[in-house]
């Protein structure tokens, strides 16, 4: 199983980013096989505007299965569902902190946007 982890940086040391359709980073790790890890930049971070719809097809596009992200809004809940993904809440630390959390059951999964549209281009998000 594909996890996407909403990262700062590249790696498993990388701080998460609680965005999901701006942070800087995915990180998928095979959570069934750790040695697979690959960081992907977000070229949908700096859209003006469709970054979270836009983000999941990225994930779609390389057979992502799940998401932990910190917030997530109504467009890209959507696109998420869509495209089958599903959508894990909780990351703390570091991409290998939000891992260990998934493989002992601590993400909360999660249907529903966590935030409103848009909320992830204020800067006071961004913190």
């Amino acid at each position: 199983m594909k996890l996407a982890v909403c990262a700062q940086d590249e790696g498993l040391k990388a701080k998460v980013d609680q965005r999901f359709g701006r942070c800087p980073y995915f990180v998928i790790v095979d959570v069934d096989n750790k040695e697979r890890i690959v960081s992907v930049g977000n070229s949908n971070a700096e859209a003006s505007g469709g970054a979270g719809p836009q983000a999941a097809q990225l994930l779609a596009g390389l057979g992502v299965d799940a998401v932990a992200l910190g917030n997530v809004g109504p467009n890209a809940v959507a696109a998420l569902k869509a495209a089958k993904i599903k959508v894990y809440r909780g990351i703390a630390g570091t991409v290998e902190e939000t891992v260990q959390k998934f493989n002992e059951g601590e993400l909360t999964l999660v249907s529903e946007a966590t935030v409103s549209s848009h909320s992830g281009m204020r800067t006071d998000r961004n913190k």
